[in-house]
């Protein structure tokens, strides 16, 4: 069986990953999830993607990261033309109100405060899902 869509997780946190991909498995097992330690790493799995044709349809991305955090990741993301099209979703435990004004204005889709609770992530998992399926306005949750 061929995977529903890949979906680039860019987080440093293993424990962070490893709820959301649990809950994005358990809601669709055709799920491709590729996994990147901190920014410089998810440029380098996108451009490969590139030459691949495997592009992603969805970039989830936490803000703290060490290398490359998550702000200037998304700044690279949308000025490269080969990859500005993709969605990002900010996923973070910050609420600091700047950083998600500051995200949506460099072209962030949406800004997700980390859930704490399994059915929390589950709910985000559903909501990661449908950007793959459908454009999304802008949301902050």
């Amino acid at each position: 069986m061929m995977a529903f869509q890949k979906i680039l997780l860019v987080d440093d946190d293993p424990e962070d990953r490893a709820i959301i991909s649990d809950a994005l498995v358990d809601l669709r097992d055709d799920v491709d999830i590729a996994i990147a330690n901190n920014g410089e790493q998810a440029l380098d799995l996108l451009h490969h993607d590139v030459t691949a044709g495997t592009l992603p349809c969805l970039v989830v991305l936490d803000l703290n990261m060490p290398k490359m955090g998550g702000a200037e990741t998304l700044q690279h993301l949308k000025s490269s033309e080969t990859l500005k099209h993709i969605p990002v979703i900010i996923y973070s435990t910050s609420i600091n109100p700047f950083e998600q004004q500051r995200c949506m204005a460099l072209g962030a889709h949406s800004y997700i405060t980390k859930p704490v609770s399994y059915r929390e992530s589950m709910d985000t998992a559903r909501l990661f899902f449908a950007f793959c399926t459908s454009s999304h306005a802008n949301v902050v949750k």
